[in-house]
């Protein structure tokens, strides 16, 4: 599946990604919240995580959200725009804040995890079916959600189910489930998130989250109504459903220093390669490859691998690929190297 999308548009970018952005605070050292001294200033936000990523790749992304009229939505519009993503239609609210967040330093898989939203009625929440500009959101080849965005308020809910009705000319619609339990109160989440993913045309889905479902099988039975359908399976890899073919590829063996935001950039290398027309293999190979470099690297960002380094990981045979490991600083001695090379 190749994305077409309305490519007469004027303004015309390769991914427009919605959702809240938060300033995230991350901690200076582990330890409880209540016993950290100090936090560094970071970004987080699932969609536009996917948007940094890509447009780190050389792809052209819009970021579309609204922020507070703040300081913090100062800094989300300049940092995320200093990846070179297109922020032109993100919105100031004058009357409602900026999210933050502050989580702990260990693996989100722990019972020691800890994670303070102060999100309720941020300028985010008060997206609707138009706001961000209908036009602007809808003029990409590729429009990627996720299940976050529908959990803030009723008027996300409904833009989420505009955005994801099957119409003519819409772009193609990426979805990643992105179940987070703590946002849906008493709503049936799941029901909410099935509905919205059969209206997608890609889905992202974590064996995890996966509404109980024991197997990708199992998921794709659940879902058969989405082009394509990748269910990411932890460290063993992933499988993508795509019309009569089923392809697993393993991923591969990784050094973890934190499992933040690896899911995004998992995202962000399978849109990549999928922009690119590339096999699914490869497509599979280049979100593992992502994933990979967010994974080794404290934060929710990482230095991405070039296109090119990533490309030719990405074409190794099957028993290079399973013997390859990579740690903190993979990406960046990768660069290094290239510039020795190309240097004369």
């Amino acid at each position: 599946m190749t994305p077409t999308g309305p490519c007469n548009a004027p303004d015309v970018v390769d991914v427009v990604a919605l959702g809240e952005s938060m300033v995230t605070f991350l901690p200076s050292r582990p330890g409880r919240l209540a016993d950290v001294p100090s936090f560094d200033r970071g970004i987080g936000g699932a969609e536009s995580n996917v948007a940094c990523v890509l447009a780190a790749a050389g792809h052209s992304v819009r970021w579309a959200s609204r922020v507070g009229d703040d300081p913090f939505g100062d800094h989300l519009v300049e940092a995320i725009g200093g990846y070179g993503v297109d922020v032109a239609h993100v919105r100031r609210d004058p009357d409602r804040p900026t999210g933050i967040y502050f989580r702990t330093a260990g693996d989100r898989a722990t019972d020691a995890h800890e994670v303070a939203y102060y999100r309720a009625g941020s300028a985010a929440s008060a997206m609707s079916v138009t706001d961000p500009d209908p036009a602007a959101v809808r003029a990409g080849r590729v429009l990627h959600l996720s299940g976050i965005t529908p959990a803030l308020s009723a008027s996300c809910l409904d833009l989420m189910r505009e955005l994801t009705a099957r119409r003519p000319g819409r772009p193609l619609v990426s979805f990643d489930v992105n179940h987070r339990p703590g946002l849906w109160g008493d709503t049936d989440a799941p029901k909410v998130l099935r509905d919205l993913a059969r209206g997608a045309d890609l889905v992202f889905v974590g064996q995890d989250e996966a509404w109980g479902l024991r197997s990708a099988e199992a998921v794709r039975a659940a879902l058969p109504e989405p082009d394509v359908l990748v269910v990411k399976q932890g460290a063993a890899g992933a499988t993508v459903f795509e019309k009569r073919d089923v392809t697993f590829v393993p991923a591969p063996r990784v050094d973890v220093v934190a499992e933040v935001g690896a899911g995004d950039a998992f995202a962000a290398g399978f849109l990549s390669a999928t922009l690119r027309a590339l096999p699914v293999r490869d497509r599979l190979r280049h979100g593992h490859l992502m994933a990979a470099a967010a994974l080794t690297v404290p934060g929710d960002h990482a230095t991405p691998p070039s296109r090119e380094h990533a490309d030719r990981l990405a074409a190794l045979d099957d028993a290079a690929w399973g013997r390859l490991r990579l740690g903190p600083g993979w990406t960046e001695e990768a660069q290094r190297a290239d510039e020795e090379v190309r240097t004369p």
